[in-house]
């Protein structure tokens, strides 16, 4: 169906189109456009390079080329608007991703004290993945919440939006405040915020501001539910910094690929959303 979509375009369309793919990219990460007639030299340039064994794209064309495979693009569509071939896009993704990995990801900021973050907060985003045919790996990886196999991440920004930190990937199984108690430890005098999901964690750090829990026996007054709404309104920072994350389809959709590579791939479109905002 896309060879047959494609097919219907010019081949002026063509080079319309993938000059706004660098444009795209180019607005997110804020590189430089190169000039129009710079493309088709890069191009059969390209080409050349291939046929002695080697691969060469535009600094913004490999950003875009790693871009759009967050987006989940197929291979065959990637080779047709980078004129590659699939086997040659699947070998420079990954070259590409562990380098831009090494530029783009959230780094771990030893440096944090409460005179610079004075309030933090913390969430678990959960992405459902591909049934393991193994039943230990399955139980592990069943979250009660989704009623799926997922895995989970935690994201840690900070009042301006900022994103801070990203935990190691873990089954769906794991309680969101284990996964906090396997996390560096956050600034003791910073006043963090989380969800109910991180009960407990008043227990072990200060300063933690959760959702009062309510009981059958014992319901909450309305100090305490006034408290929850303004903690909700306050949280939902950071679930708009989630729903910026799952804009990309790799994050949001069903996961297909290797785990292995999950936690890397989430710290590059984290490092993405950080660099759109100017962090």
């Amino acid at each position: 169906m896309a060879e047959n979509l494609l097919a219907a375009f010019s081949t002026d369309n063509l080079l319309s189109l993938y000059i706004l793919l660098h444009a795209l990219i180019s607005c997110f990460l804020g590189l430089p456009i190169a000039p129009c007639a710079t493309y088709g030299s890069s191009i059969s340039h390209s080409l050349s390079l291939m046929s002695l064994g080697y691969i060469f794209l535009p600094l913004n064309s490999t950003f875009a080329l790693v871009y759009l495979s967050f987006h989940f693009f197929s291979r065959h569509l990637l080779g047709f608007l980078f004129n590659l071939h699939n086997s040659n896009i699947c070998r420079l993704l990954k070259k590409m991703e562990p380098l831009l990995a090494k530029k783009v990801t959230i780094k771990k900021d030893r440096t944090l004290t409460p005179e610079r973050i004075l309030k933090i907060l913390a969430d678990v985003t959960e992405q459902p993945i591909q049934r393991p045919k193994d039943s230990k790996k399955r139980k592990k990886s069943y979250s009660g919440k989704k009623k799926t196999t997922t895995i989970k991440t935690e994201i840690i920004i900070e009042e301006s939006g900022q994103i801070l930190s990203v935990s190691k990937s873990h089954r769906g199984r794991m309680h969101d405040f284990r996964i906090r108690k396997q996390e560096k430890m956050l600034p003791r005098d910073s006043i963090k915020h989380a969800d109910s999901g991180y009960q407990g964690w008043q227990k072990v750090q200060s300063n933690v501001v959760i959702p009062y829990k309510r009981y059958r026996k014992k319901p909450l007054t309305e100090e305490q539910k006034e408290h929850n709404r303004k903690l909700a309104s306050f949280r939902m920072r950071v679930e708009n910094k989630i729903r910026e994350i799952k804009i990309f389809k790799i994050i949001s959709n069903v996961y297909r690929n290797f785990q292995k590579k999950y936690n890397m791939r989430f710290n590059i479109i984290a490092g993405i959303v950080n660099l759109r905002h100017g962090f």
